[in-house]
């Protein structure tokens, strides 16, 4: 391939990724106009300390963040004060909903949408998981669907999810249901299928509730014992439907 060729398209990625990763500003425009080295800035300063961060870092970070859970909060608070940048709103966001203070996520990522650059698919995924945190399970379809019909080929594992629990709280048991099986094809873990085995049972489909539930089990079983450890809470839960 041609070397030009190829460090465009190596921009075009990275360009792709800061968007998507809540990085548009400034690195976006630094890619677009400093071809190459604006790429590998991107990586030397954003990707690589995320990519090879110490395991005692992220330790002292959780440890951190266990005694004062509100001090990223209020940092962030800080520089989006200093710094309107929809990079910065959208990480105050996420510590939001982090830390269930949906009404805060649900303001910064309408400021964000409403921006001319803030019009991306994340943001909108942002937006329904705080209104499904506020209870709003009808609001959070709608804008579940506005995505979909706005990205139609956005893949989202976690989207996909969300649908299917605020069908639920909605009432619309059989989208749900639907929605469920769809997501349980592609996410990472069972969740989904034991969701969709406990609304099964609260719908009285006791035996197709107890058939998923053995398979979630059956597959748990099968998977190494580090996996059925991170997924202990929905195996318990399989395997009290699966006993009936």
């Amino acid at each position: 391939m041609h070397a030009g060729l190829f460090v465009t398209l190596l921009s075009l990625g990275f360009m792709i990724h800061a968007a998507k990763t809540g990085r548009f500003m400034p690195w976006f425009y630094v890619i677009l106009f400093l071809p190459g080295i604006g790429a590998a800035a991107y990586v030397v300063v954003e990707l690589l300390p995320a990519w090879f961060g110490s395991y005692g870092g992220r330790a002292r970070g959780q440890i951190a963040s266990r005694l004062n859970p509100s001090r990223r909060y209020r940092q962030l608070q800080d520089e989006l004060l200093v710094v309107d940048t929809i990079a910065n709103r959208a990480a105050l966001a996420e510590e939001s909903l982090r830390l269930g203070k949906f009404e805060e996520a649900l303001a910064q990522y309408d400021a964000i949408l409403a921006k001319p650059l803030g019009d991306e698919p994340g943001f909108l995924l942002g937006k329904a998981r705080a209104e499904f945190g506020l209870g709003r399970a009808a609001e959070a379809v709608a804008t579940l669907e506005a995505l979909r019909s706005k990205w139609p080929s956005y893949q989202s594992s976690e989207g996909q999810l969300l649908l299917a629990m605020s069908l639920e709280a909605a009432g619309r048991n059989e989208e749900a249901l639907a929605h469920y099986e769809a997501a349980g094809r592609h996410y990472p873990g069972p969740e989904p299928r034991v969701r969709r085995a406990q609304l099964l049972r609260r719908l009285g489909r006791e035996a197709d509730a107890r058939k998923l539930s053995a398979e979630v089990v059956a597959d748990l079983n099968r998977a190494p014992a580090y996996i059925r450890k991170t997924q202990s809470e929905w195996l318990l839960s399989a395997r009290r439907i699966a006993r009936g």
